[in-house]
């Protein structure tokens, strides 16, 4: 079955019981036993919900992977995998990453003592010298957020693999559709499912999947405890969002080269960042492990007063902290998506002060550009501040 008829009569589709054309959604906190020696399937909802896990084996079964799981939120699902680590392990982990997840491996994961090495996780040789012998796992956010650098998931999974390491990659930019991480050989995928997977801007969400029934149980055993799953109305939501994954992609991704072809020509910009772009460093590496370059791009005007210029006198656009929604949403990672990140660790990671990331909607990519283009020769006409 290819991936479009899954998204639409995979197990998030028609209801087996019902035949309802849609999952429903069961709002209930606690399930009837009818023999207590032999319980149901469910009992409390925190441990289990018909309609969550209609979600978790959809994305099981889209990323092909033994086990799904729904949390309350990307950070929800990313710390809740972060939890399977304990005091005195070491994670290597690629240096550009999400701000959140950086705010998380440096505050609450130094409180626990688990230990974490930054890396420029294009280059395999940095992964592998990082490893000690106390490293349990490798992570990855490929393309990367949001100067969207490439890392050889392969290659990273193999050297992974001869230290009997797991790997985990962060998969929200592609999505499964674009890239199966699994495939590549990972051990956990992870997503905010906020942004494409869900795809309207109306559902916080996070989504796991595991390659194997044992990492899943562990994984499990902390989101059982844990608690911080998914509720049913966001879990129906990110359903709904699935069905339209690829069209809304597909689209999104057409305009993305546009838009991204126009600016890396506009006299403004002094970089653009876009794995669609044959002049970007992993434009090949994409290729060969993804089967499409995603929705997500970054350009660089130079300076702060050039972007709030852009942002001031954009008309079809969201100015905000997300991204991957079917309207086109701009953002400003050193105050918004990387703010938590100290100004010298975004410096070194190329997150300027002039950095713009866009997540290219549905529209009509010719509207956007006409847009880009009033608001930027207006940018154009401000003068750069000189620090005194």
């Amino acid at each position: 079955m290819n991936f479009a008829t899954k998204l639409l009569h995979g197990t998030c589709g028609i209801d087996r019981e019902t035949g309802a054309s849609s999952i429903p959604i069961f709002q209930a906190s606690t399930f009837h036993q009818y023999d207590i020696d032999h319980p149901g399937q469910f009992d409390y909802a925190r441990s289990g919900n018909p309609t969550r896990q209609a979600l978790e084996e959809a994305i099981a079964v889209l990323e092909g992977g033994e086990r799904g799981f729904a949390f309350a939120s990307g950070m929800a699902a990313i710390s809740s995998v972060f939890l399977l680590f304990s005091s005195n392990d070491h994670i290597v982990v690629a240096e550009d990453v999400y701000g959140g997840t950086f705010r998380f491996l440096t505050t609450v994961l130094k409180r626990m003592e688990i230990e974490v090495t930054f890396v420029d996780t294009t280059n395999l040789q940095a992964i592998e010298k990082a490893i000690r012998p106390n490293t349990k796992a490798i992570y990855l956010e490929t393309p990367s957020n949001p100067t969207l650098k490439v890392t050889d998931v392969a290659g990273a999974t193999a050297i992974a693999k001869r230290h009997s390491l797991l790997t985990i990659v962060d998969n929200t930019f592609l999505t499964p559709y674009y890239q199966r991480p699994l495939e590549l050989g990972a051990d956990i995928v992870i997503h905010s499912a906020t942004k494409f997977i869900g795809g309207h801007s109306d559902v916080v969400a996070g989504l796991v999947v595991t390659k194997t029934e044992e990492i899943g149980n562990k994984l499990y055993a902390i989101q059982n405890g844990f608690g911080a799953i998914l509720g049913v109305q966001d879990c129906w939501l990110v359903m709904r969002g699935l069905k339209t994954l690829k069209t809304r992609l597909d689209q999104a991704t057409r305009n993305a080269v546009q838009i991204a072809d126009y600016l890396s020509q506009h006299p403004l910009v002094k970089h653009v960042y876009y794995t669609g772009l044959s002049s970007h460093k992993g434009h090949a590496l994409q290729n060969s492990q993804a089967s499409g370059h995603g929705a997500v791009l970054s350009f660089d005007l130079g300076g702060r007063e050039q972007v709030k210029a852009l942002f001031e006198n954009l008309k079809l656009a969201l100015v905000g902290v997300s991204l991957g929604g079917v309207e086109s949403i701009y953002s400003y990672p050193v105050q918004m998506s990387h703010a938590s990140m100290p100004k010298a660790e975004r410096e070194k990671r190329g997150i300027t002060d002039g950095l713009v990331r866009l997540s290219v909607g549905v529209e009509d990519a010719g509207d956007i550009i006409a847009d880009l283009a009033q608001a930027l020769q207006i940018a154009a006409s401000v003068k750069f501040k000189i620090e005194a």
